[in-house]
Formats: structure tokens, sequence, C-alpha cells
């Protein structure tokens, strides 16, 4: 293996994460869990010792980072100073709403609700992603349920479909990415 790097490092991330993504959508025990939670974390204390080594942050600069962020961004649980709120909100609706005002109000350069999405994510995943962001930005681009029964004739139209069966599978609740990745376990079995 040559020099570790950021980049040399990020398929083992995302290796790690689809990891305990399938533990936990097979219903593996809490010891198989723990230990793929720990190998995603083991991940993360790679990428931080890299730039320890190159003097730009540590992994506690990481973990209060993130306590920081977590107690700003949810001002319906926290107080500033960190401790919890005397009460909290009643539905996931307003919880919504206050968590976008937050990162709104952080990153006021973003020009629409869509920057900020990663583009590496599955594309089931991102699509799911951008409809999400776009019900809650109140646009209307929800997909028509009626291209789902169509057939396609050119790639353009196949990603037309795609959308449409990504859209209604949300408008039901559903996780396209994850039905998908059933789907392929319960037809073809779970490689050993």
């Amino acid at each position: 293996m040559g020099e570790l790097t950021h980049a040399s490092l990020v398929e083992y991330l995302l290796e790690e994460a689809f990891e305990v993504a399938e533990t936990i959508e097979t219903g593996a025990d809490d010891t198989e869990l723990r230990g793929e939670l720990g190998d995603v974390l083991l991940q993360v204390v790679l990428h931080a010792r890299l730039a320890e080594e190159r003097g730009s942050f540590t992994f506690d600069d990481v973990a209060r980072g993130l306590s920081a962020k977590m107690v700003r961004r949810n001002p319906h649980v926290f107080r500033p100073d960190g401790t919890l709120q005397d009460s909290f909100p009643a539905t996931v609706e307003e919880i919504v709403q206050k968590w976008d005002a937050v990162k709104t109000a952080e990153r006021p350069e973003r020009k629409t609700p869509f920057e900020g999405i990663p583009d590496a994510l599955p594309a089931l995943a991102k699509a799911q992603k951008f409809l999400d962001r776009a019900d809650r930005a109140g646009l209307a681009v929800e997909p028509a349920e009626s291209h789902a029964q169509e057939t396609f004739r050119t790639e353009e139209d196949l990603g037309d479909l795609l959308l449409a069966v990504v859209g209604s599978a949300r408008a039901r609740g559903f996780d396209a990415e994850r039905a998908l990745r059933g789907a392929i376990r319960r037809r073809f079995g779970t490689p050993s």
C-alpha cells in the first residue's frame, strides 16, 4: 500500500459506511453493528491523524466541532451553553423548519436548496435528497407518477423513469436506495 492520504482512504470510508448500512438493514446483532461502527470510527481517526501530521487539526478538534455544530443546529434541543432546553417542538415539521433555518443562516452564500448535496451519493439516494430539499423549499418538482408506467427508449428516458420511481417511492415514505439494496439481497443472496 502506498502513502496514506485523504484521497487514498476515501474508498475505505465509503465501504465501511455501506457495511454499517448493510448491518442495520439485514438486522444483524448489536455485536456486529458495534464492530462495523468501530470500523467507520477508525476511518475518522485515520483522517484526523493525517490532518494532525500536517498541523491542520486533531481528532479532538473534530469532536469539539461536531459538538458545537449539534448545539448550534439544534436550538430546539440545546441552549447555547449546550444544556438541554426545558421543552421541545411538538412536531417533526417544526424541528425540520428550525434545522433548515439554522443551516440557511450558517451558509448564506448558498443560492439554491440543492447546494451541499454530495455529488458522490449513489444516484437513487441523491435523487431522493434532491426531491426532499425541493419539497422543503416549496418547489414543485415532484416527478409525475405516470412516468413510472411508461417504457423508455433512451438513456434520458430511463433517467426520467428512475426519477419518477424515486419520487413515487418518496411520496409513499419509502427509501428507494435501501429498497433496491434489499431487493438485490433478496434476489441474489448476500455475498459471503
